[in-house]
């Protein structure tokens, strides 16, 4: 989210007088600046009206308005920002805390790993059959010092039918029992027409090249999460906000050159 700055306009005073003759009277001058400097000022009034395209944003206030700011700090790559966000979003609606699996992204990128797998842990009470939940959660362990990639894997939540494809078989690259290959086989398989396709295969780089990144493989993981950020979510049928993580993740490889 970016921040506004405030325009101030300073209007110009004349320190002096014109007399009838064109001529400058400067004791009336002074004695008049003096006057305009001893005038209350109410600092409650704005010097001048600022532009309304340059008004400054109000504070989040609702509920609502916390998780839209949120989104937009995470957009903006303002992980932190967009945690705290979210944790006040949660303060002022407190159910929602086991759905919000953006919050658990967020907190991934913003190095808070152990907060993020306990939001994507929670996030299982509430839908156990999303494959992005228990990878998000995996993600979260592997990057902790703590855990590490073995446990993570281990430790990987249950999914028995997530029905997107290829999302099983993105679990089985996860769990160690498939590869890339597998993955985008299973993309490809049935004839998909070329938007179905096109959408099967954004999931597709986007877990490869995170679960490239978690194992090492740093060309592969650039190379498939530029595929992804290259998607048009307007075309697809894909997840809009997903998208954006695609295109965060991949500003930040841009970002580390």
């Amino acid at each position: 989210m970016s921040l506004r700055s405030r325009l101030l306009f300073l209007l110009p005073v004349s320190l002096c007088l014109s007399c009838d003759d064109g001529s400058i009277s400067q004791p009336e001058a002074a004695s008049t600046e003096a006057a305009r400097v001893q005038e209350p000022i109410d600092e409650r009034e704005p010097a001048a009206e600022l532009p309304e395209s340059i008004s400054p944003e109000p504070a989040p206030e609702s509920a609502a308005d916390f998780y839209a700011s949120a989104v937009e700090h995470f957009v903006d790559g303002q992980f932190k920002q967009s945690v705290a966000d979210f944790d006040r979003y949660v303060e002022l609606n407190p159910g929602a805390e086991r759905r919000l699996w953006e919050r658990g992204i967020s907190q991934y990128y913003a190095g808070m790993y152990d907060a993020g797998a306990k939001q994507f842990a929670l996030y299982q009470s509430y839908d156990d059959n999303d494959v992005e939940n228990a990878v998000w959660r995996f993600l979260c362990m592997a990057r902790d010092p703590d855990v590490g990639i073995e446990k993570a894997r281990a430790e990987l939540l249950p999914i028995e039918n997530d029905t997107r494809i290829p999302m099983m078989q993105v679990y089985e690259l996860f769990r160690g029992n498939a590869t890339s290959e597998d993955v985008i086989a299973a993309a490809r398989e049935g004839d998909p027409n070329p938007t179905t396709l096109a959408g099967r295969m954004f999931y597709a780089d986007l877990y490869l090249g995170i679960y490239a990144e978690a194992t090492g493989d740093t060309e592969a993981a650039k190379k498939h999460i530029r595929a992804a950020a290259a998607a048009d979510p307007s075309q697809l049928p894909i997840s809009g906000y997903m998208h954006d993580v695609a295109v965060v993740h991949e500003r930040l490889f841009e970002e580390k050159k």
